[in-house]
């Protein structure tokens, strides 16, 4: 059994960061409905042009939860979400909450057949989607539990007159037009809401064994699993953030929630994070650099949480300097790892603080974070959160690894979660007792600072030599014409495996294969120089911005199989 007996990073802490919390033994809902009885007529949401205030807010989660009762949802049952970011999504997921359900994110760009697993795993009884998704929704519904559909569109919550316009907007851009067939199991958003009673459910709720969430893995290494996530794990997350953003002011910041919140990162530390704290959510439905700069610009928005591709795409954007983004006082990246360059640039172009965080979905999901405020060490993802233990394993021994020795990072805490949904056996291969394997390389320093140096399977192993690609990508973002980069490792009869890099340049730059091997043989020691290189317009990502590296090596594997069959 791994044990810790020093955790000495708590003493790099700021003086206002408690090492422990004591936390409210509450549902997630009740903490927000407590929030709405102190601030009634504060902003809660505010969604291209249209707002809801804290009371307005309450009375539709009260009125959907009734609704949701209504139409047979039972404690326990699951209920999915596939919708954008939009005040539907946040009403919905605190709604379940109240009804005692459990709420399933959905990624509304999911293909039929990652959909129906994912319905069918969860065994959701009732789905909410958007109306340009009901037609998918309709193709697997047969093969899953649901039993009910609800079915909403953005025009619901936009303002006059841009409610009126969107359809047709909606129309010329996606070339659809979506009839929806109402009827005894497909019901509207809208309706519901408008007969739903305003009136609390008590819900007998146990924080620390009731399910709030069932969040479903990116699927990267076989079929994605629901990550079982109590009311408990995600209170006690929300609350340590609030800890470590320590100067944050209850309902004076103005956060931009671009991170969707079907992703465990937006949800809580965009969503959850600014509903728990009386402030104001500025929802945008999908990441536009143009637009962001806009609302950052006219909404003084003073939180923005995002991930590092984000914070590319407004620092290399043309149109950058025509727009004020000094209201940013805190900025906390995550989803992958953060380009010292990025960091750099992006801090003198705002003033504010942009620090790299660490967190994976199975522990709600931040474990780890630099000081906003004070010392914080760059290539660093900081320090464990107030009762978050860490530790690095050993990838020979299993034990607990000397001093700067890469192993395995091991994580325990409140946040973790209680496994992985009817996978008992991946829960006990991921799960070391209370300890959580994160599958993450990285290292400790001698005061409690800790850096990831790659996924445990990305690691190159050419020559015998470990090759980590996240400090080439390093150095390659270090070169003034190189907007991103991922190294990866494609095989080779000779040495095992080589990097290849793949390469986006800075609009208006020239960059030649031999001027970046020169530049990466200035920089590197030679085994890790990459021995191939390709440049691309762009690079595939997740909806939040994190480079697929899977479908990289996946088209690499079908080359070589082409090569292979041409010459067999």
């Amino acid at each position: 059994m791994v044990t810790v007996t020093e955790k000495n990073w708590i003493q790099r802490y700021d003086k206002e960061i408690p090492a422990s919390i004591d936390y409210p033994k509450q549902a997630l809902h009740e903490l927000v409905e407590e929030v709405a009885l102190r601030s009634p007529n504060h902003v809660a949401l505010e969604f291209l042009g249209k707002s809801l205030t804290y009371k307005e807010f309450a009375q539709s989660v009260r009125r959907f939860a009734n609704q949701l009762q209504t139409l047979g949802l039972e404690k326990g049952d699951r209920v999915a979400i596939m919708l954008p970011n939009c005040p539907q999504g946040v009403i919905a997921y605190f709604a379940t909450l109240m009804a005692g359900g459990v709420v399933v994110q959905t990624n509304p760009l999911y293909v039929e057949r990652e959909l129906e697993h994912q319905l069918v795993d969860s065994e959701a009884k009732i789905i909410l989607c958007l109306d340009l998704l009901y037609p998918r929704v309709m193709k697997v519904k047969k093969a899953t539990a649901v039993e009910r559909i609800i079915v909403t569109a953005i025009k619901d919550y936009l303002p006059f007159p841009k409610n009126l316009i969107y359809p047709f907007i909606e129309k010329k851009n996606t070339g659809l037009s979506v009839d929806v067939a109402y009827n005894g199991s497909t019901h509207s958003f809208s309706s519901l809401l408008k007969k739903g009673a305003d009136q609390k459910l008590s819900i007998d709720v146990d924080p620390e064994e009731d399910l709030a969430l069932l969040q479903y893995t990116g699927g990267t290494t076989g079929l994605a699993k629901g990550v079982m996530l109590t009311h408990k794990s995600i209170v006690a997350n929300t609350i340590q953030c609030r800890y470590w953003m320590h100067k944050m002011k209850e309902g004076e910041e103005r956060t931009l929630a671009v991170l969707p919140f079907f992703h465990v990162y937006g949800m809580t530390v965009s969503m959850n994070l600014t509903l728990l704290t009386g402030n104001t959510l500025h929802i945008v439905p999908k990441f536009d650099v143009k637009q962001v700069l806009k609302i950052i610009h006219e909404k003084k928005i003073t939180i923005f949480p995002g991930a590092p591709t984000m914070y590319i795409g407004l620092i290399n954007h043309p149109d950058m300097k025509k727009y004020n983004l000094t209201s940013i006082e805190t900025c906390i990246s995550g989803s992958a790892a953060l380009p010292v360059e990025v960091q750099d640039r992006f801090e003198k172009l705002t003033g504010g603080r942009l620090v790299e965080g660490y967190g994976l979905t199975e522990a709600a999901p931040v474990t780890h974070c630099n000081l906003l405020y004070g010392e914080r060490r760059k290539a660093s993802i900081g320090l464990p959160w107030p009762d978050t233990e860490a530790i690095i394993l050993s990838m020979e021994t299993g034990e607990p690894a000397s001093q700067g020795e890469v192993g395995e990072l091991a994580i325990r805490g409140p946040q973790v979660m209680k496994g992985y949904w009817k996978r008992p056996e991946d829960t006990a291969a991921t799960m070391n007792g209370e300890w959580l394997l994160t599958g993450d390389m990285g290292y400790m320093d001698e005061e409690g600072f800790f850096y990831i140096v790659d996924r445990k399977k990305d690691m190159i192993i050419a020559g015998g030599f470990n090759i980590y690609p996240r400090e080439i990508e390093e150095v390659l973002y270090n070169h003034e014409s190189v907007q991103e980069a991922v190294a990866i490792g494609i095989p080779d009869e000779y040495r095992g495996e080589t990097v290849k890099v793949f390469i986006v340049k800075k609009a208006g730059t020239t960059l030649t294969e031999e001027e970046l091997n020169a530049y990466c043989r200035q920089n590197l020691a030679a085994y890790k120089v990459p021995r191939k290189y390709e440049f691309r317009d762009e690079l595939p990502k997740t909806i939040v911005g994190k480079i697929l590296k899977r479908v990289l090596i996946e088209e690499e594997k079908e080359k070589k199989q082409q090569v292979n069959k041409k010459t067999s």
